[in-house]
């Protein structure tokens, strides 16, 4: 049996973005409160009955999440342009390999505006 374990965090943090549409209000610099969950998949181990300890993914998470929250996204090492898919990449790359080896979904979203992005890494190009 297959099973998928998730673990949310949020961050606090600002950005800007050069975009075609409501252009002006982008290129300032506004934050967010963004939302971010992680999702891996594996077998449950006989011994533990877990797939994972989510005390490692939590402690893993709350590393990713202190590179993030309170910061200018513009000036994260390793982001690039602060969108939705690259904060999902992030995310993914950020986690230490063995959690990168069940990882199966990173989500990424505003929920004051509804926006999302949702990172499928078993798809071919998601892990590079």
């Amino acid at each position: 049996m297959l099973f998928t374990i998730s673990q949310r965090f949020f961050f606090d943090a600002a950005h800007t973005l050069r975009r075609e549409i409501e252009a002006e209000g982008s290129r300032r610099i506004h934050g967010h409160t963004y939302h971010a969950e992680v999702f891996l998949s594996g077998s449950r181990d006989a011994a533990t009955g877990m797939v994972l300890d989510l005390g490692f993914l939590r402690q893993a998470l709350a590393e990713v999440r202190e590179r993030l929250d309170h910061h200018m996204l513009d000036e994260v090492p390793d982001l690039g342009t602060p969108t939705l898919e690259n904060l999902c990449l992030f995310i993914a790359h950020a986690l230490p390999e063995p959690l990168r080896e069940q990882l199966t979904r990173v989500r990424v979203w505003r929920e004051a505006l509804g926006d999302a992005c949702e990172l499928d890494c078993r798809s071919p190009g998601a892990r590079t």
